[in-house]
C-alpha cells in the first residue's frame, strides 16, 4: 500500500507510484454518489455522481453516467454527462463520450468520438466540437463555391 508522504509499504519498497482502485464486474452496475481521494479505474456500469482526487480511467468495458468531478481522466470506454476537470482529458481511440466538458486540455485520440460542448476551465463560453476532417471539408465545399 501506498504513503501519501512517500513512505514505504512496510516491506521496505518505496511508496512513491499512486495506487488505483479498479471497480469490475461485466454485470455489476453502481448507482449513487461516489467519492475517492486517489485515482480509480471503472470497468463495470456507474450511474450518479463520482467525485475523483487524482485520475478517473474508464476502461473499455466500463460505461459512466455521471456528473464527475476529477483531475485528470482517461476515457477508452463509453461516458455521458457533465465532466469537470482541473487537469487533462483524453479520449482514447476506443472511447465514446457524450456531454459537456469543462477542462484546460481535451484531447481526442484518432478513432475516439465526442459529441457535445467544451468549456475551459475558469470561465469562458461553450464551443462545438468538430471532427477535424468535417471541419476540413466545410472548408474546402466553401473555397470551391467561392471560385465558381
Amino acid at each position: 500500500m501506498l504513503g501519501r508522504n512517500g513512505s514505504t509499504n512496510g516491506d521496505g519498497k518505496s511508496a512513491s507510484a499512486t495506487s488505483l482502485l479498479t471497480i469490475v464486474g461485466e454485470s455489476a452496475r453502481i448507482e449513487g454518489k461516489f467519492d475517492i481521494a486517489g485515482s480509480i479505474e471503472i470497468e463495470c456500469e456507474k450511474g450518479g455522481e463520482l467525485s475523483v482526487g487524482c485520475k478517473l480511467v474508464i476502461s473499455e468495458k466500463g460505461v459512466v453516467k455521471a456528473n464527475v468531478h476529477t483531475v485528470d481522466a482517461v476515457i477508452m470506454g463509453t461516458y455521458e454527462g457533465t465532466m469537470i476537470a482541473t487537469g487533462e482529458v483524453e479520449i482514447a481511440s476506443t472511447g465514446r463520450v457524450s456531454g459537456h466538458i469543462e477542462t484546460d486540455s481535451l484531447v481526442i485520440a484518432k478513432g475516439g468520438a465526442f459529441t457535445g460542448n467544451v468549456t475551459k476551465s475558469g470561465g469562458g463560453e461553450s464551443k462545438p466540437v468538430y471532427l477535424l476532417e468535417d471541419k476540413r471539408m466545410n472548408s474546402m465545399a466553401n473555397h470551391v463555391g467561392a471560385e465558381r
